[in-house]
């Protein structure tokens, strides 16, 4: 049985829900090559990205488990292994063998359980979906889940409350989560949902009317590479957000300006907003670009 579809009230409670565990991410006001823009600096957010929101409403809205049982890229598994520690509930998390360096340590140093399995996320996920089987076990998809998109949706209802003159906001896709999370938090307003040319789920989901497999190979990868987009983020976004892809080169351009500009470093996927609108797909006179985060290792050009 499918889940039901969170709502925009769904995202008011979470907002409320996570308030005394994450961090309110400050805006920054910006004019770039003579342009307004606003950026959301979620890279900021307690483990680096936006992940911890959904992880948190998870985790406090569904029945409390003896042990969390996640798989992710990297980010995810980050946020679970953290808000699972903030809420004193032991966590394994399962990554692909190819999980960069920083974000295993990081995941690790959490006291959380890392255990690497296969070659991408879906390996790790259905080993991780097998241990959670167990008693008094729970697994906290990265996001087919409306908990979890609805907590990852407080991040664009928290921007348009402080920053209402915003009228477009560009989220990263991976599975889904974040991007339909920001339709259901963006008030109405349009939200565009940008994507790696070669990793690329939701905009090959658009294509053949439903989710399925795409290829995974883009700088971005370690935080957008899932094979394909989720079911439920999929049923948001098909009508709500329009789909735009950037190459690799833009993102980390995209990347290397906002260090050298505005001092803010974020891991390529955080870019892909950022590169999105450089390049011009990003409609509306005041965009909100949401950077989601900041976990891999570089060193700015």
């Amino acid at each position: 049985m499918t889940p039901a579809l969170p709502t925009p009230a769904d995202v008011d409670s979470a907002a409320e829900r996570i308030a005394p565990h994450a961090r309110r991410t400050p805006v920054l006001r910006a004019t770039v090559d003579g342009r307004p823009v606003v950026f959301k600096l979620e890279q900021l957010q307690l483990t680096g990205s936006f992940k911890l929101r959904g992880a948190l409403n998870a985790l406090l809205a569904g029945p409390r488990a003896e042990r969390v049982v996640t798989a992710s890229g990297g980010n995810h598994g980050l946020a679970v292994a953290t808000a699972a520690g903030l809420l004193d509930l032991p966590a394994t998390v399962y990554v692909p063998e190819s999980v960069p360096a920083a974000k295993a340590r990081r995941i690790e140093a959490t006291g959380a359980k890392l255990i690497r399995h296969g070659a991408t996320y879906a390996e790790a996920a259905g080993a991780a979906k097998t241990d959670a089987a167990a008693a008094g076990r729970r697994y906290v998809p990265a996001y087919e889940d409306p908990l979890v998109i609805a907590g990852q949706g407080t991040c664009a209802a928290e921007t348009v409350r402080a920053e209402s003159d915003v009228d477009v906001l560009v989220a990263a896709v991976g599975g889904g989560g974040l991007a339909a999370g920001t339709v259901l938090g963006a008030g109405g307003r349009p939200v565009v949902a940008a994507e790696p040319v070669g990793c690329a789920a939701f905009h090959a989901a658009v294509g053949a009317g439903a989710p399925v497999d795409s290829t995974v190979d883009s700088v971005a990868a370690s935080a957008l590479g899932a094979t394909r987009v989720g079911e439920l983020p999929f049923a948001i976004l098909r009508d709500g957000a329009s789909s735009v892809l950037v190459t690799d080169a833009e993102i980390l351009a995209a990347r290397d300006r906002l260090w050298e500009e505005f001092r803010l470093a974020v891991e390529p996927a955080g870019a892909v907003p950022f590169a999105a609108w450089l390049a011009g797909h990003v409609p509306g006179d005041l965009p909100c670009l949401i950077l989601c985060g900041a976990n891999t290792d570089w060193t700015p050009a």
